[in-house]
């Protein structure tokens, strides 16, 4: 199954799925679903593919 493109995603957010992903694996759960699981999880956690940097994800209304 194809996988997206990660490049829209910080360093960061690739190694806390990289973790989280090694930690589902350590739990018995296969490569892909546990891949699957990871970037839900940093999808949920940080609102997708964002880059970092001033006046991104600015929640104020003007």
């Amino acid at each position: 199954m194809p996988r997206g493109e990660k490049d829209a995603y910080t360093d960061k957010q690739k190694r806390k799925a990289e973790h989280i992903e090694e930690g589902y694996e350590d739990r018995g759960v296969s490569h892909d679903e546990a891949e699957r699981r990871a970037w839900a999880t940093v999808n949920k956690q940080d609102g997708g593919g964002r880059k970092s940097g001033s006046g991104r994800d600015s929640k104020k209304s003007h």
